[in-house]
């Protein structure tokens, strides 16, 4: 009999509370808070020379910062720490090149949190089917929607606790994301198929079994324009368009370097709440989606996109101007609103879930090669969906994203020998080193 191993396991769970409009307003002055207070932390630190910023430094600032600046202690302390953490980490995520430099935190553009560091700190407790309470610092006893079972109470221990949280504000109010850690038996190796799978626009995820996964929404109007509203219904459309117009409308009336009204940043609220209903229905087809491809699939194959660079603008300069520009914004909307990366960062830890695998191939030539017999013909993409082959003796004809997911497959298959060396990651060296098989 295979002995069990056990590891650890971290994960997120959001919930949205149920905030009294006192309540609210007191979450909304800590978020404001600590946005001022990574502003002025960011100023502080682009303001001193480089050998003088550290963190002890900056601690000591922001300590001294509260005292002085009455109205930036209705932030608790922890959580004014937790600014500073965050801040650091981002200038290490800048370092390291998987980010750009932190910047200003605008009033109505920046997302509005508050960390919970410390999960002593929320005394989660459950008092129905649907609600539970948790504590908020200086806020005090707040109810949340009980959806998932947490490690509170009697379940909790050394390694099945909460461990801290953040509260967040969308459209649709506040909402805390719990931060979880348990102790789980590690997965058998799961023995399910592989299958390739291609992210589309028209086709959101093609299978190379033809198990394709739609979420039922047209890509594009009957006018052949991108729908960019396409997880509201109609009436939800009409109500968008209303609220657009409404804004711009009240927007002619400002004047320049004038504060919005009061009465146009409602319009605003109105519009964000619908952007954060369609969002959530997005979030909650990805989610469904990827659980079921990982518990019916072993190996899960996909391609390694840059989607940074496909959805760049086609605008150009006043010298070179670009081409198409009005499709390529269209198309790039269209991309964005599939969100294909958050797509295969579910895919990839729900698959480590379930004991499969997520292995990612590069993804050049996989739409225009022949699945059928493997070449690249001219022509053989006649549009978006049709791919015929023009190879003499194939003439293979299918849905090109399908065709696509079965060149992804194939190229994990064969171990990646028949990609070019263009297609190929590069492995780059420091300048003098000498290639491993030198050494």
């Amino acid at each position: 009999m295979d002995e069990l191993v056990w590891e650890k396991r971290q994960f997120g769970h959001r919930a949205r509370l149920a905030l009294t409009p006192a309540q609210a307003r007191l979450m909304d002055g800590q978020a404001h808070a600590a946005r001022t207070m990574w502003n002025c932390l960011h100023d502080w630190w682009t303001m001193l020379p480089k050998e003088k910023r550290s963190l002890t430094a900056a601690d000591a600032a922001i300590r001294q910062a509260r005292k002085e600046i009455d109205w930036l202690t209705v932030l608790p302390a922890q959580a004014g720490q937790a600014v500073l953490k965050t801040y650091v980490q981002a200038w290490k995520n800048c370092w390291d090149g998987r980010a750009d430099a932190p910047n200003f935190k605008a009033r109505l553009r920046t997302v509005m949190s508050v960390d919970i560091p410390q999960g002593r700190d929320l005394q989660i407790k459950r008092v129905h089917r649907r609600w539970g309470l948790v504590n908020i610092p200086k806020v005090g006893r707040v109810r949340f929607h009980w959806t998932k079972d947490l490690p509170v109470g009697k379940l909790a221990n050394r390694e099945n606790r909460i461990t801290g949280a953040r509260l967040i504000k969308d459209g649709l109010g506040w909402h805390i994301a719990f931060r979880v850690q348990t102790l789980e038996s590690k997965p058998a190796p799961h023995k399910g198929p592989e299958i390739g799978i291609d992210a589309g626009v028209n086709l959101p995820l093609a299978l190379s079994d033809g198990n394709h996964q739609d979420h039922g929404r047209p890509a594009r109007l009957p006018d052949g324009t991108a729908d960019r509203d396409k997880w509201l219904n109609p009436e939800e459309k009409a109500k968008l368009l209303r609220l657009e117009q409404r804004a711009a409308h009240r927007k002619s009336f400002r004047k320049p370097k004038e504060r919005s009204s009061n009465r146009l940043n409602h319009t605003y609220d109105q519009i964000k709440q619908l952007r954060a209903k369609a969002t959530r229905r997005a979030v909650d087809w990805q989610h469904k989606t990827t659980t079921s491809i990982a518990r019916q699939y072993g190996t899960v194959v996909v391609e390694a996109l840059t989607i940074t660079n496909m959805v760049k603008s086609a605008k150009g300069t006043i010298e070179e101007p670009g081409k198409n520009v009005a499709q390529k914004s269209g198309l790039n909307r269209s991309i964005s609103q599939e969100a294909w990366g958050r797509t295969v960062t579910m895919l990839m830890y729900k698959a480590a879930r379930h004991g499969g695998t997520l292995v990612k191939v590069p993804a050049p030539g996989t739409s225009l090669r022949c699945s059928a017999c493997g070449l690249t013909t001219a022509g053989s993409r006649q549009d978006q969906a049709t791919f015929v082959c023009k190879n003499e003796g194939c003439g293979w004809s299918g849905n090109a994203d399908w065709n696509a997911a079965r060149n992804i497959l194939h190229l994990n298959r064969i171990g990646l020998v028949a990609i070019p060396a263009a297609g190929r990651a590069v492995v780059r060296r420091t300048r003098g080193a000498k290639p491993a098989t030198a050494r």
